[in-house]
């Protein structure tokens, strides 16, 4: 297979993304509920650094108001989120931001390492500091859900879907065992993530409803007034009561080893990184976003 993964070479380090827009994220907030959209639709809201950080300052956002009780998380467009951005115009990987964890600048170190903590920093690191907000999130989920959109999905308190919603971690197929926020065998029955991940074929909304990882599923009609139905309901609540009871409930999870789990497969994933830059392919396996589509399509195929 041919390599176009931009990543091969690690001496280059010059940002050449070319962002289609100054707004990846719109903010609004209204009677509690603040809703905060990703807005690549033509890219179907793929991850790039910029957005990344657009999400973080909106997240903060809504924290740091007090009239804000309830935060929802969706998609402009066809899909809530085809995963992070591999091969669109503004894919950022050697661009600086100011970081949010505390781990130092990624776009001049060498090796491995640049990856590693890249992705502490705007994966792995980002998606912990979001599911720490003491405010209730609800991801309101239509279209495609996959890899990268699944940590989006999976930081938030609740999630509601579309009839018409799938799940998806192709990643594998990388060589990858699972995207950086690897809560898939808590979010999942352990043999059921191992099919997820195996096959890497899309769970429909119904099944992963069944699974306990949706909260609903609704018609697409109706998604949008569901969300925000229950999220008025949630916003009836007192603050701290929301707060107190989140927080409970997300260190019981730790204590059922989910932070451990993420930190064993943050490890393990990077490994695989560079094991497939050692055999010339690229961090991804050789695959790009075109091949990688293509390839879903046809493991998709009826």
């Amino acid at each position: 297979m041919t390599n176009n993964d931009p990543d091969a070479d690690f001496t280059q380090r010059e940002d050449k993304s070319a962002y289609e827009t100054n707004a990846p994220v719109l903010y609004q907030a209204a009677d509690g509920i603040a809703t905060i959209t990703m807005n690549r639709p033509a890219f179907h809201n793929v991850q790039n650094s910029q957005m990344t950080y657009a999400l973080d300052d909106a997240f903060k956002r809504a924290v740091d108001d007090d009239s804000v009780k309830v935060i929802v998380l969706c998609g402009n467009g066809k899909h809530f989120s085809a995963g992070h951005d591999i091969g669109s115009p503004g894919r950022d990987i050697n661009k600086p931001f100011e970081r949010k964890q505390l781990w130092w600048d990624h776009t001049n170190k060498p090796g491995a390492e640049m990856l590693y903590a890249r992705e502490q920093e705007v994966y792995l690191g980002m998606c912990r500091r979001w599911r720490d907000i003491p405010k209730p999130t609800i991801a309101m989920v239509h279209g495609a859900c996959v890899a990268g959109g699944l940590m989006l999905a999976w930081v938030c308190d609740l999630i509601v879907a579309s009839d018409d919603a799938f799940f998806q971690d192709p990643v594998v197929r990388m060589g990858i065992p699972g995207v950086e926020y690897f809560a898939h065998a808590h979010e999942l029955n352990p043999r059921v993530a191992k099919e997820f991940l195996f096959l890497g074929e899309r769970m429909g909304a119904d099944r992963a409803y069944m699974m306990g990882m949706v909260n609903r599923v609704v018609s697409r009609a109706d998604l949008e007034s569901t969300v925000y139905a229950m999220s008025a309901k949630i916003a009836s609540q007192p603050r701290l009561g929301l707060a107190l009871t989140k927080t409970v409930i997300n260190r019981v999870e730790e204590l059922q080893g989910l932070r451990s789990t993420m930190d064993l497969a943050f490890g393990y994933h990077h490994f695989a990184h560079a094991h497939s830059q050692v055999m010339g392919v690229g961090s991804l396996g050789g695959y790009d976003a075109k091949s990688m589509a293509q390839a879903n399509k046809k493991d998709n195929a009826g």
